[in-house]
């Protein structure tokens, strides 16, 4: 029979750093994966160079969380994104840090990373079992007991799962640790899409008009149906073949997705403003001063370079205003042409599946986890971290920092726990 004191279900960001911190606080820890080698997603993450943090206040990272975010402040009162730098500095991989604080290594390779986290786990002895995946969560009488595999049950008084969420399939994240959760009476979460590209059919998408325009610092939002602002972003979008992506996009779509469940499904309107920084009124006089400089020329010239080529044709276009001389246009063309930059509206239907986006909104119910420990309020000895929480974050090293956090917390309560917990005679098992 094979006893452990933790067993970690998943190798990926959350599960590395709970078996390490589980084996630092001097438990016998087991670390199971179902891929061949540990951290294939974390490879993929920033680009493939591994945005392992951010460089910013807590309350700052925490704002960054949209989905539930405030749960953390529990776990970063014990393990902050400060910690994390620490911990890859102090095993000899050096960060730097870019534009919104986000950090890389100093190689640009995420395989930087994940081979510091594997070196410690080996450094701390903790057992790895790679290509096991694990059926069910052991239990008795409300205590954890342990895992079972295909061919093999493996014994322990703490599990932690952190097998993921559901995008990346490739790598391993199709959804197990939810039907784990839920096969030991844990909720889950609706599940949908976020930090993904929004689809769109409206006809200038679909006729490919915009296709590979990129505008810079422009505001995206998202209206409720009452056509109130449910969320902002200023940010870069790009339009694409099929609708808009980039970080201000990305940023959007969760709520593109909360208010498509909510309006049953319908269309959201995502608003568009070209010109944050400038108001209405400032912007129209800007375009006035231009249109009297240059009365000969055509409105189209007169506004050169006042937005991208490609958008004011667009828009001139669809006003009736792209024949029109400057001296001609009227006051109220003026107005809808002033309008329609600081208000482009665009039909959402929907955003890329959750398997083709960054992040899985939903997971298991927060209301069922210790804040303090990340421990099952149902199970005693069952813990929980990373994504397979209903914890989502903006792209930009929020999400790993979560995971990491959760991980890291998870891992050493429970190395705590199974100190003083004794495993029922497991003769029946």
């Amino acid at each position: 029979m094979k006893l452990f004191d933790v067993i970690v279900v998943g190798a990926g960001t959350s599960g590395m750093m709970a078996a390490i911190a589980a084996a630092k606080s001097g438990s016998n820890t087991l670390l199971i994966e179902k891929n061949k080698r540990v951290g294939k997603k974390l490879l993929l993450t920033g680009g493939g160079r591994c945005n392992v943090t951010n460089n910013r206040p807590a309350e700052e990272i925490i704002a960054h969380i949209p989905g539930n975010g405030k749960f953390l402040y529990s776990a970063f009162s014990q393990f902050t994104n400060y910690d994390i730098m620490e911990f890859f500095e102090s095993n000899g991989t050096h960060l730097k840090e870019e534009d919104h604080g986000r950090m890389f290594p100093v190689t640009d390779r995420s395989k930087t990373i994940v081979e510091t986290l594997f070196n410690q786990l080996e450094q701390l002895g903790v057992t790895i079992y790679t290509e096991a995946k694990v059926e069910k969560i052991l239990y008795k009488d409300k205590q954890v007991i342990g895992v079972a595999l295909e061919h093999e049950k493996l014994y322990a008084p703490c599990v932690i799962l952190t097998t993921g969420g559901r995008t990346y399939p490739s790598t391993g994240s199709t959804g197990d640790g939810y039907k784990l959760a839920k096969r030991v009476g844990h909720t889950i979460s609706p599940l949908y899409a976020t930090e993904s590209p929004i689809i769109s059919s409206e006809p200038f998408i679909q006729e490919k008009t915009l296709q590979g325009l990129s505008l810079q610092d422009v505001s995206l939002s998202v209206l409720n149906n009452q056509g109130k602002v449910v969320i902002e972003h200023q940010m870069d979008l790009l339009f694409t073949h099929f609708g808009i992506s980039g970080p201000a996009a990305l940023r959007c779509s969760s709520f593109v997705n909360q208010e498509l469940t909510k309006n049953n499904q319908q269309p959201v309107t995502l608003r568009l403003d070209i010109f944050p920084q400038k108001s209405t009124q400032e912007l129209r006089a800007e375009i006035t001063k231009r249109l009297l400089e240059q009365t000969a020329k055509s409105l189209k010239n007169a506004l050169k370079n006042v937005a991208p080529e490609r958008l004011l044709d667009f828009v001139l276009n669809e006003l009736d205003l792209s024949n029109v001389q400057a001296k001609q246009v009227s006051e109220k063309q003026l107005d809808q042409l002033v309008q329609r930059l600081k208000s482009f509206d665009i039909k959402a239907d929907k955003t890329l599946p959750i398997e083709k986006s960054f992040v899985t909104g939903g997971g298991v119910s927060l209301k069922e986890i210790q804040p303090k420990t990340m421990e099952s309020k149902l199970l005693n000895g069952l813990f929980f971290a990373g994504e397979l929480l209903d914890i989502n974050g903006y792209t930009g090293g929020y999400n790993v920092t979560a995971a990491f956090v959760t991980g890291h917390v998870a891992g050493t309560h429970a190395a705590t726990i199974a100190e003083y917990t004794y495993l029922p005679p497991l003769d029946q098992e």
